[in-house]
């Protein structure tokens, strides 16, 4: 049996549903455990460019089948469209590839309304959320108010259970925002519309998962974000409401007895993170834009120009250690070969002091980058499929990677298709 995770090692987007893609026909199940619609996989395979926000990233490789776990918080109407686009470009998706658990929780119009009045109301105190309801649908899951699948099955119920929710969260969309009221009868119409016709995908996904452990199948838990993203040990409360750890997946997958036997952990060749927060290696002007331009640095799921900068080994050491990383995917080398020398973030400065342990709060607030520089190498390296056609100084920087983070790179991305990399 050979249970995996891959998980993101920084502030996410590091390329962790183009690593699904890639290996996924090894594996018989690919599972989202945690997470929305806020953030995306960007892959692209013979079928075409997808960003893929809630289905598995192993939905294109035949014979998997496909889960969205009880960690995941699932908007409706997102989810039918990505099935459309992915059905429409020749993709299969139905309930023999494709399941959701029945403890999936489902994400309301009104969660959004929320999400987006209180960002409205914070203005530059913001948190930089995506707007997409997810922090909000969270909060109902623990106020234990949050509607999941697995209640669609008694409409009598469920209806007593969603006149309780809109009469309490009307009390804050009027209360607080002096906004729109939710209606119960439009919210039970949201249901029959979307989230009804979705009954014969939804199943126990811990006793699937359960049987095939016993019977030897191969599960792969996909992860979304990163770990400075995760609820508990991200740059709090700059993070998602979610547990993006590999500690968790087997949890929010539906079958908590599981044990993983690997976790591959993915980071970028050089640093970029949506949303607000402490970011220690930021560059800002001219560099900042040719490294976005160079990496098209903008979210999946919202089209924000990313945040970029050199890679950060600090934040890097850090999301390896809680990641419980075995070892390392490394994505997007290709894009530094413009550089004459490379930058590395190796340590912060606080208050005077080199640092080389990722800080907390405040002070992580007030650190400053100590950066250092390896050769560039400036050539197109996206044709290389064997490490020894990599030049001698892109050769060196993965290693001194290698060193920085303590843990092996197996795997190098020198481009977009699923044949550009390099394994070793």
């Amino acid at each position: 049996m050979s249970n995996c995770a891959i998980v993101g090692i920084n502030w996410g987007d590091e390329g962790k549903g183009r690593m699904v893609d890639l290996i996924a026909r090894e594996y018989d199940i690919v599972c989202r455990y945690q997470g929305g619609n806020n953030a995306g996989h960007t892959i692209v395979n013979e079928y075409g460019k997808f960003a893929l926000h809630l289905i598995p990233s192993g939905i294109f490789s035949e014979g998997v089948v496909n889960i969205l776990g009880n960690g995941v918080v699932i908007h409706l109407e997102d989810l039918w469209g990505e099935m459309q686009t992915l059905m429409d470009a020749g993709i299969t998706v139905t309930p023999e590839n494709f399941r959701i658990s029945d403890r999936a929780t489902i994400v309301f119009p009104f969660h959004k309304a929320q999400d987006c009045l209180e960002e409205e109301r914070l203005r530059d105190a913001k948190y930089g959320s995506t707007r997409r309801g997810i922090a909000y649908v969270y909060g109902d899951k623990y106020m234990k108010k949050a509607i999941r699948f697995g209640d669609l099955q008694d409409e009598k119920a469920l209806l007593e259970r969603m006149r309780g929710l809109t009469e309490w969260k009307n009390l804050t969309l009027r209360g607080v925002y002096g906004a729109q009221p939710a209606s119960l009868e439009e919210t039970m119409d949201y249901l029959k519309t979307y989230a009804y016709p979705l009954l014969p995908y939804v199943q126990d996904a811990g006793r699937l998962l359960e049987r095939a452990a016993a019977q030897g199948k191969r599960i792969l838990f996909e992860a979304q974000l990163g770990t400075l993203r995760d609820i508990d040990f991200g740059i709090y409360p700059y993070t998602t409401s979610s547990q993006t750890l590999a500690a968790y997946a087997p949890i929010g997958a539906g079958a908590p007895g599981l044990r993983l036997d690997k976790t591959v952990g993915v980071m970028k060749a050089y640093s970029s993170c949506v949303g607000e927060g402490p970011f220690t290696c930021e560059w800002f002007g001219p560099e900042a834009e040719a490294l976005r331009q160079a990496g098209q640095e903008y979210g999946a799921a919202t089209g924000r120009p990313r945040r970029v900068g050199p890679f950060d080994a600090v934040a890097s050491r850090y999301g390896v250690r809680m990641q419980g990383c075995d070892e390392l995917a490394l994505t997007k080398l290709d894009v530094l070969s413009y550089l004459d020398r490379v930058p590395v973030c190796v340590a912060y400065e606080i208050d005077g002091q080199r640092v080389e342990e990722f800080p907390y709060g405040a002070r992580l607030e007030r650190a400053k980058p100590i950066v250092e520089y390896w050769p560039g190498w400036q050539r197109d390296i996206s044709a290389c499929r064997t490490e020894d056609q990599l030049p001698k100084a892109a050769r060196e920087y993965v290693s001194a990677l290698e060193s920085l983070v303590g843990r092996p790179i197996r795997c190098i991305s020198v481009g977009a298709e699923r044949s550009d990399c390099i394994w070793r």
